[in-house]
């Protein structure tokens, strides 16, 4: 059975063949530029750890998979790496292509590729706009991917996108990838409160749904709420729904460590320190080092 027919998964407005692109109304997509703040807005914790992980290892090429509005690529481009930055969201891609365009008397940002492509087709949509890439590093932040749900209960879907990242890194290469406290959200029915990315200006609420199905949890929904009622331009609240597969910490991990076929080296961090020292953390972000064959 499908989350869809127990309960809508999608804000108000968005079609049904649009599941996969849960910002394709444009509402939530007007929203997250609120809730994230600009890039100057960034945690200073994720800037240092995200940038000093990737000059450590010695990354110069990125690739941004879920670039979203490009807060993160940009933040990249401003610490002088060179970025790709692709969405499945072209509502989103707007928004990253409207900052580009904002930049563009900046050197670093004329050379910042943003285009849309597939995680279940990566490979051959990056070889479509630049034959023969490969890259240092790929990120995929924010709880990301998370968005992609069990279509058919057996993750066969969420592996294949996993294999496509380790397949477009270089030998040595990075992939960061996070994903919510979700142990902690399907035991408390709730989100933690404290953000390690965004620092909205706004009070923001957020509702937790969680949805289990032949007693195993397959969906969380996160009803967010945003009151930017002194805002000039807007003068209400704003409301949407974003749906979650409920990713377990012990199952993410073997899932990612089959995609690279068991030989790469694999590190774990709570709300970017050592994974000991977070008693119980809003996210987990894991660092996975392509052996260099």
């Amino acid at each position: 059975m499908s989350a869809d027919k127990v309960f809508h998964s999608r804000s108000q407005g968005i079609p049904s063949e649009g599941v996969k692109d849960q910002y394709a109304d444009g509402k939530a997509a007007r929203v997250w530029k609120k809730y994230i703040g600009d890039s100057n807005q960034r945690t200073k914790n994720y800037r240092d750890f995200l940038s000093g992980l990737l000059r450590k290892h010695g990354c110069e090429r990125v690739l941004d998979v879920a670039c979203g509005t490009g807060i993160d690529s940009m933040m990249l481009l401003d610490e002088g790496f060179k970025v790709v930055s692709v969405d499945a969201s072209d509502k989103m891609l707007k928004h990253a292509l409207k900052a580009r365009w904002e930049k563009r008397k900046d050197p670093r940002y004329d050379e910042w590729v943003i285009e849309e492509a597939s995680w279940e087709t990566l490979p051959q949509d990056v070889q479509a706009f630049l034959p023969g890439e490969s890259f240092d590093a790929v990120i995929c932040l924010g709880n990301s991917f998370a968005h992609l749900l069990d279509e058919y209960e057996d993750q066969r879907t969420q592996k294949m996108c996993l294999r496509n990242f380790a397949k477009v890194l270089k030998p040595g290469g990075l992939l960061l990838i996070d994903h919510r406290n979700y142990d902690a959200m399907i035991d408390s029915g709730a989100t933690p409160g404290h953000s390690i990315y965004y620092n909205c200006r706004y009070p923001v609420d957020i509702k937790t749904s969680v949805l289990v199905v032949r007693g195993k949890p397959e969906l969380v929904a996160l009803d967010y709420c945003i009151d930017a009622a002194e805002d000039e331009l807007n003068t209400e609240k704003s409301e949407f729904r974003l749906c979650y597969y409920p990713h377990k910490l012990d199952s993410f991990t073997r899932m990612l460590e089959e995609a690279f076929d068991g030989r790469a080296t694999h590190r774990i961090f709570a709300d970017f320190q050592p994974l000991a020292q977070v008693r119980e953390p809003a996210y987990y972000i894991h660092v996975m080092q392509k052996a260099m064959d």
